[in-house]
């Protein structure tokens, strides 16, 4: 049950950096660097990003 949890914030942390921080940004680099940047960015600051990138969601829906 925890790794499914943990895969879950995984996804949804990854999510909501691009909808937050990354929203209408081009980024250039290698694959691999811009998906583990996003991945770390969205380990620490997940917890903050989720509920932001949700309800900017719902308001523009």
């Amino acid at each position: 049950m925890e790794l499914f949890l943990f895969v879950a914030y995984v996804v949804l942390s990854y999510w909501a950096i691009g909808q937050t921080l990354y929203a209408n940004k081009i980024r250039v680099g290698s694959m691999y660097n811009l998906f583990l940047t996003r991945v770390i960015l969205g380990m620490l600051l997940g917890f903050v990003l989720i509920p932001i990138a949700i309800i900017k969601k719902l308001i523009r829906h």
